[in-house]
């Protein structure tokens, strides 16, 4: 849960954002840029027709390889753009946010630079370019799904541009189903089939398989999104939901335990899901699981059996889901080349050759064209991670949803959350005690951090 509620985080949660964001630590602080080329963008017309030279600076997180990737993408515009000179910069994910900073605070930040779930900070400190004059010229967004517009616009501006985009799905082990003697769930399933699996699977493959891990903590934005609440409502600056509303769905992951379906709270802190080397998924110990689309592969890799990802099982209001952004593009408030940035931005999710190079490594495109692009040549892991994500903006179209924000104060949330859980699992709280200290202690933390 890089997870928006996004399955990315803030700034001290960048090491599970980049998971999900495709994003990598390691590689030197601060990557050479394309060399000295110079451009202008998308085939505009805003430095072109002067001839006048401009020169911007891109900043982004990752390794070498996806310094590499970057670059070679750059270079490529500036041979497009001839009077643009674009100089990159990256640096590992741990340090990034605290080097960005401190060039916020100097006043020497780069035209461009990548953000993750943290983006609401940098708009709340209004650092950030306003993009709308330039949607429809020198941006164009007519191609890319509406959640991820909505996604980087704060109060009715546009701030942010998303350059990847996942989606949380359930990953489902087809091989355990065969053995089980269970036909595979598909998309439209309910949260009574999912318990109702859970249980068959465990009862029928034995004491060491489990139909699930235990994603309370993970799922609870989606479960309140199906019934109408979210967990942070950014537009009114306040929680999104009551204790009542969650206690239904701690009530849900306990009977679901207590009938055997779920993995143990022991396996479950000694075997995170978050840390896919001990998943108990990629030892086919564990049929089900929440995860980001874009660590099916990380999961494919390390076992034999086949993977699938299906939808989540569905609510009142249909599934919750949507595209959700990985990481994406902001420009600079003071910039003094605002045209020109947006121009860069426009060639990250609209040309072809940017997502030839670019491929996944921060998500699957954001728009359309570009992901029906790139999976006419996508392997097998990746066609599965393409048709699903698809599969949601179509139904995003059908049944739209708010875009989830991480609530104020998220790293001392999800804390509280995951102790919530595994007092209720190891027994030293029942499920209406837990639930009360979870929302008070919730509402404690809002307030201290708003």
């Amino acid at each position: 849960m890089k997870k928006r509620w996004v399955v990315s985080a803030l700034a001290g949660m960048m090491a599970i954002a980049t998971a999900c964001s495709g994003g990598t630590g390691g590689g030197p602080q601060g990557g050479a840029a394309a060399p000295s080329q110079s451009g202008t963008s998308g085939g505009t017309a805003a430095a072109g027709g002067s001839g006048e030279k401009v020169e911007l600076r891109i900043m982004w997180w990752g390794d070498q390889k996806r310094a590499d990737r970057t670059n070679e993408a750059l270079r490529k515009f500036e041979e497009k753009n001839p009077n643009i000179k674009v100089v990159g910069e990256f640096a590992p994910s741990s340090g990034y946010f605290d080097k960005l900073n401190t060039m916020l605070a100097s006043g020497t930040a780069p035209d461009v630079f990548f953000l993750g779930g943290n983006v609401v900070d940098y708009a709340n400190k209004n650092v950030l370019l306003e993009l709308d004059p330039y949607v429809g010229k020198e941006l164009n967004l007519s191609d890319m799904d509406k959640s991820m517009i909505e996604y980087g616009t704060f109060k009715n501006k546009l701030l942010h541009v998303s350059a990847g985009a996942n989606a949380r799905g359930i990953v489902i082990n087809t091989e355990l189903f065969k053995k089980a003697g269970i036909e595979a769930p598909k998309d439209g399933w309910t949260w009574d089939d999912y318990a109702r699996i859970s249980k068959e699977i465990s009862a029928k493959l034995g004491k060491d398989v489990f139909g699930t891990y235990n994603f309370t903590v993970d799922g609870m934005d989606i479960f309140l999104k199906q019934r109408g609440k979210q967990l942070y409502d950014m537009d009114n600056g306040k929680l999104g939901f009551d204790q009542k509303d969650v206690e239904e769905w701690f009530n849900y992951w306990s009977a679901m335990s207590k009938a055997g379906g779920v993995v143990t709270p022991e396996l479950q802190v000694s075997n995170p899901p978050t840390d896919t080397s001990k998943s108990l998924v990629v030892t086919g110990k564990v049929a089900m699981s929440l995860i980001a689309s874009n660590q099916l592969g990380a999961h494919q890799n390390l076992i034999k059996d086949k993977l699938e990802l299906v939808q989540l099982p569905r609510g009142p209001k249909g599934t919750g889901v949507v595209f959700e952004s990985s990481q994406g593009l902001s420009g600079y408030a003071k910039t003094k080349h605002p045209k020109e940035v947006a121009m860069l931005m426009n060639y990250w999710i609209n040309d072809p050759d940017a997502a030839k190079i670019l491929g996944n490594d921060r998500g699957v495109p954001v728009t359309s064209k570009m992901r029906d692009l790139l999976k006419k040549d996508a392997d097998p892991i990746d066609q599965i991670i393409y048709d699903y994500t698809s599969r949601v903006s179509d139904a995003t179209k059908k049944e739209p949803f708010k875009v989830s924000y991480n609530p104020p104060g998220f790293t001392e949330y999800s804390k509280l959350a995951d102790t919530t859980v595994q007092e209720i699992g190891f027994g030293k709280k029942d499920v209406k005690k837990g639930v009360e200290d979870f929302y008070s202690g919730t509402v404690k933390i809002f307030n201290n951090n708003k």
